[in-house]
């Protein structure tokens, strides 16, 4: 069996297709892989425990340093709004938050005014995609829009509505596509049946919309099953693997990221493609911004500590996030009044 870290074995390669072409532009026809080996992974759970607790246990980065990585985290959020009661005008301030998420005397401040310093994206449900892309337009912002979509957050409506929502979010213009498994698959170890139909999502987002699948970690049932989904979404095109809607009782975890994370890594070494990683769900402070990018610098290195390879689902975080920034300046925390609504 071969590790994937200390103490930690994920898959027997011997036993894991050879190095091929990139799976992100294969034929439509293409017929699901062989993924008879996937009966032979195994994840060390107590040995990932470990390694989490050791991340949980590390001191975080003070003053500058603090300040720099907060900003670096600003520049990797997915700034999101998935409420039952969003509108165009709460759309519309996500927007400009997104645009301006640091107050420009702050970033004066800080020498970083003029450095761009804005979001990764914005994340909407998908009857708001067309809000978000007017809103950005008008405020003459680069930021793409993401759509959550297949029948978020449980995914269990008929697969052809589920590829029909990828198609329309992505007509309305999302350039990023959030979608969910069906998780049934994943518990019942129907991994062909969960590639068709992430592949179906794929070719319905097109060349050139990113696509996101979501693992809902939390309902897996067991590291292992992450380690395969997280195999099964990257061979059928997936652009990312993200963690959880934000939904479920479970969110992002680090015992789940580690898994994710090497499986990234082992792709990564069978096939020379690089997947994104994207935690969401429970990310509130900016130490817990810290922690996760320290975790996936460790894990994958600096390369992946870029929009394109890195993403933080987010909706309460950048508040938090500023108030330090505002702290390190001024030396004392804002009142409510001092910071604009995200």
């Amino acid at each position: 069996m071969a590790a994937s870290g200390p103490g930690v074995v994920l898959a027997d390669r011997s036993a894991a297709p050879a190095r091929g072409p990139d799976p992100a532009k294969p034929p439509p026809s293409r017929p699901a892989p062989d993924l008879g080996w996937m009966g032979s992974v195994r994840v060390n759970q107590p040995a990932v425990l470990r390694r989490a607790g050791q991340v949980q246990a590390r001191r975080t980065v003070k003053q500058e340093w603090q300040a720099a990585w907060l900003l670096k985290a600003v520049t990797l959020m997915d700034l999101t709004t998935l409420s039952g009661d969003d509108t165009a005008a709460s759309v519309r301030r996500l927007c400009y938050k997104a645009k301006y998420p640091i107050r420009q005397d702050l970033l004066s401040a800080l020498d970083m005014h003029d450095k761009g310093v804005s979001v990764a994206a914005v994340c909407v449900y998908p009857a708001r995609v067309c809000d978000a892309v007017e809103a950005l337009k008008a405020a003459g912002c680069g930021v793409p829009v993401a759509s959550v979509a297949t029948g978020f957050p449980a995914g269990q409506t008929p697969l052809r509505t589920r590829v029909e929502e990828v198609r329309l979010a992505v007509e309305d213009g999302a350039t990023e596509v959030d979608v969910v498994i069906n998780r049934t698959l994943v518990l019942e170890g129907r991994w062909e049946a969960l590639y068709k139909e992430i592949r179906a999502f794929r070719e319905a987002c097109g060349e050139k919309v990113h696509l996101k699948t979501i693992l809902a970690t939390g309902e897996l049932g067991s590291l292992t099953n992450v380690y395969k989904a997280s195999m099964v979404a990257m061979t059928a095109g997936s652009d990312f693997i993200k963690t959880s809607t934000g939904k479920e009782t479970v969110n992002a975890t680090f015992p789940v990221a580690i898994v994710m994370l090497r499986a990234i890594r082992d792709f990564f070494w069978r096939t020379g493609r690089k997947v994104g990683f994207k935690p969401a769900g429970g990310i509130r402070s900016a130490r817990d911004a810290l922690a996760w990018l320290s975790l996936v610098k460790e894990e994958l290195g600096d390369a992946w500590l870029q929009p394109g390879l890195l993403r933080i689902g987010a909706s309460g975080l950048l508040l938090d996030i500023e108030r330090q920034i505002y702290h390190h300046v001024t030396g004392r925390y804002a009142a409510y009044h001092d910071l604009p609504m995200s």
